[in-house]
């Protein structure tokens, strides 16, 4: 999982992306605002702030650098480009592969020992 965190104005915004299932969510103080699946190199949410103001999410990979780019628009004016380099990425998708193999063996040795 990638979290984009950032703080805007008064709201504390936050966008989680999924690098296994393609689920992104956005998050307004917390609370859920946004949700959807997205296989694709990029994709966009658009949301309402507490404020009324229009603000608008893009998440996208650069294909040169190979880090997750997530965009926050207010108003239609870019406010901040947050990167997350390959190494989180790689790190996330390592740590679901151990945990994948630790449960798989698992349930294996429970069905041996039944």
């Amino acid at each position: 999982m990638v979290t984009f965190k950032y703080d805007l104005n008064q709201d504390v915004v936050e966008l989680q992306a999924s690098n296994w299932c393609g689920l992104e969510q956005v998050f307004i103080n917390g609370k859920m605002v946004s949700r959807k699946l997205n296989f694709s190199q990029n994709s966009e949410h658009k949301i309402k702030l507490n404020d009324g103001n229009s603000c608008r999410f893009q998440l996208l990979i650069d294909p040169t650098s190979e880090q997750m780019v997530c965009r926050i628009y207010k108003r239609n004016s870019l406010v901040t480009s947050i990167n997350q380099g390959k190494e989180n990425l790689l790190q996330s998708r390592k740590l679901l592969q151990n945990m994948t193999i630790f449960f798989t063996l698992s349930g294996l040795l429970f069905l041996l020992l039944n």
